[in-house]
């Protein structure tokens, strides 16, 4: 199965920037989607944006306008550009993807929007 490791979290002002990144090991191949989700503590874990093979970008509306996923397919990499962040994306982001129909998960990375 595929191995998916998040990195660039981290502490970041209201209306700055980040950008999380996703890479993929091991068996990359069975995956048709792939996707960014989130989770605050005490919060239900949310879709924060999604793109399947083929298909375009798929985002929350309460990201639209802000985020930004995208794929490196020769680095086997996924990012989420975080732009204007505000306090409520304050969660510990995960990455995501449906590997023959199966969910692989990375071990999520925090971030933290705070003045």
């Amino acid at each position: 199965q595929v191995q998916l490791v998040e990195s660039g979290g981290g502490l970041v002002q209201p209306g700055g920037s980040l950008r999380l990144s996703c890479a993929a090991s091991g068996n990359i191949f069975g995956i048709d989607a792939m996707g960014w989700y989130r989770q605050a503590p005490g919060q239900q874990r949310e879709l924060v944006a999604t793109k399947t093979n083929g298909g375009s970008p798929s985002y929350a509306d309460s990201v639209k306008g802000r985020f930004t996923i995208s794929r490196d397919n020769a680095k086997n990499t996924m990012y989420l550009q975080m732009n204007d962040l505000k306090v409520e994306d304050t969660a510990v982001y995960y990455c995501h993807a449906r590997q023959w129909g199966i969910s692989r998960w990375g071990q999520g990375t925090q971030v933290t929007v705070s003045s």
